[in-house]
């Protein structure tokens, strides 16, 4: 048996019995021998099983019916900078898919190495965050010069940072990292103002030949500086 025939017997028996959530366990006793396959050649850099890549290659039906069991609530922080220097490595040619990924494959690259920081992340490893969130703040940068719907975050480095760390917390369907941050970014930036740049050197809308700054005074009982409009 090889990993594609174990994905095609997997995706057969989902399709025979149609279970609404299945996971490591259902595999073992429905189909022990893809179980054992799996679990003997399927492994992540760190050596556990990888469940990541099993479920990312079954249909994409099945693949949200991945129920791998609840993430710790509280997992207990520690910093292990071997376990981040194991992905690092290996990927240190590839960093620049975060930055400008050229095509699938580029792409497919970045879910990988995110995927295995975040699974570090959740189980506590504070440097493996911190890498992660560095190297997705370069593709946050990218989509907010690329997407104009994302273009409204521009300024809110905080509100950012908050749903940042949220994916990574929360993430359990074992597909795309990236495009789960996406859509949560595009879904969560429906309810913000975007910030507009707002420069005094631009023109007075009733004289072009005039700025703005030559509109600026000051209360003379506040000693607060106001821009003039001109009425009428």
């Amino acid at each position: 048996m090889n990993f594609d025939e174990s994905i095609g017997i997997l995706n057969g028996l989902l399709s025979e019995k149609k279970p609404e959530v299945f996971n490591s366990s259902w595999i073992l006793k429905h189909a022990p021998s893809v179980y054992r396959f799996i679990w003997r050649n399927i492994r992540t850099d760190l050596n556990t099983v990888d469940w990541d890549r099993v479920t990312y290659a079954i249909e994409w039906k099945f693949q949200r019916r991945w129920a791998p069991g609840r993430l710790k609530k509280n997992p207990v922080p520690y910093e292990n900078s071997a376990e981040v220097e194991v992905i690092m490595n290996k990927y240190q040619e590839k960093i620049y898919v975060f930055v400008a990924p050229a095509d699938l494959n580029d792409r497919r690259t970045r879910d990988i190495i995110s995927i295995s920081l975040v699974r570090l992340a959740q189980n506590g490893n504070l440097l493996a965050k911190q890498e992660l969130m560095k190297l997705l703040g370069y593709t946050i940068s990218d989509w907010l010069e690329r997407f104009y719907f994302l273009s409204r975050w521009q300024g809110y480095d905080d509100q950012l940072r908050e749903n940042l760390e949220r994916c990574i917390r929360r993430y359990r369907y074992t597909g795309s990292f990236a495009m789960y941050l996406f859509r949560t970014l595009q879904y969560a930036g429906r309810g913000i103002r975007s910030f507009y740049a707002y420069s005094l050197d631009e023109p007075v809308a009733y004289d072009a030949e005039k700025r703005k700054i030559e509109n600026v005074v000051q209360d003379a009982e506040t000693n607060e500086m106001q821009l003039y409009t001109r009425l009428g």
